[in-house]
């Protein structure tokens, strides 16, 4: 018997538990997820729930699996552009490309591989033993900032500031047109897309999601931008300005196959990222430079 253990992040609230374990276990259906559920093989908190439970920020999900086996995400030497690092906290530089933790049929090359390796496996636990250390995620074809906790008390601390808004997170992008507004708020509920589950779509029933943006600079046909979170649910800024007519550039989801530019996925880059040191109390900000796809990109629209 195998245990697996989740731990609900902020834009996995809301839904109901079955649904939130079919998202983990991609590999596994519903149905026997349901049955896992209703055999007692499932907790919530240390209690038994029934699947229709809705998952909250924070819930610990316990699932004891029986013979299946899935090995614990390995160290990886895998070079990491480290921002900033204490005994408590480490920031870093995500790559394009990268996923931030295991999953089935994605177990190695992620960031918890690299990070597992850096830290020695000091990481926190909350998450489980798939997420060591993860307190928020960012796209695989997002780049950029990221903070991870060494620590329970840090992760702790860090998803509080998460819950209530008060992390400061800006990206940068190129949009697809040009936007007229100097500078604008979405706001409008993100959920699931009801017709395509892999994607999320602004809908009446979802969760509270606003986001603030900035034109940088327009081009012919196109528009660099900034992006200003207010909430975090899953591709918050690219469903927002999707929505507006304004898809993000090489965005394979929310916008046009096809592109004149040679891309690995959207021009979206976590750019800046603030909080308060879960120990010190301290507001620590970081700022990181485009990375070259992103700049190859501009220059490429300047001409």
């Amino acid at each position: 018997m195998e245990q697996r253990s989740f731990y609900v992040m902020e834009d996995e609230e809301g839904g109901r538990l079955d649904v939130f374990l079919s998202e983990q276990f991609e590999d596994i259906s519903r149905s026997y997820i349901q049955k896992l559920v209703k055999d007692g093989l499932v907790s919530v908190n240390g209690k038994l729930e029934k699947a229709k439970y809705i998952v909250r920020e924070n819930d610990t999900v316990e699932v004891n699996l029986p013979d299946r086996s899935e090995p614990k995400p390995q160290p990886e030497d895998i070079r990491l552009e480290i921002v900033y690092e204490d005994d408590q906290v480490i920031v870093v530089n995500k790559p394009q490309g990268m996923v931030v933790h295991p999953a089935p049929g994605n177990s190695e090359g992620t960031l918890v591989n690299a990070l597992l390796h850096h830290c020695d496996a000091r990481l926190s636990t909350l998450n489980g033993v798939t997420r060591p250390g993860i307190v928020h995620r960012i796209d695989k074809d997002t780049s950029g900032l990221l903070v991870a906790a060494k620590t329970d008390r840090a992760h702790e601390e860090l998803a509080s500031q998460f819950k209530v808004h008060s992390i400061e997170r800006t990206y940068e992008m190129v949009c697809i047109g040009n936007v007229k507004e100097e500078r604008f708020t979405v706001d409008m509920p993100i959920g699931r897309n009801p017709s395509n589950r892999l994607k999320m779509a602004v809908v009446n029933d979802g969760k509270n999601a606003i986001t603030h943006f900035e034109v940088i600079k327009r081009y012919e046909g196109y528009t660099h931008m900034r992006a200003k979170l207010e909430t975090g649910r899953t591709h918050q800024i690219r469903v927002h300005i999707s929505h507006m007519h304004h898809p993000i550039l090489g965005d394979p989801i929310y916008g046009p196959k096809k592109s004149p530019f040679k891309l690995c996925g959207q021009t979206l880059h976590a750019r800046t990222l603030g909080f308060l040191h879960p120990v010190t109390g301290e507001y620590m900000e970081f700022t990181s430079e485009l990375p070259d796809y992103f700049t190859k990109i501009l220059k490429a629209l300047e001409k």
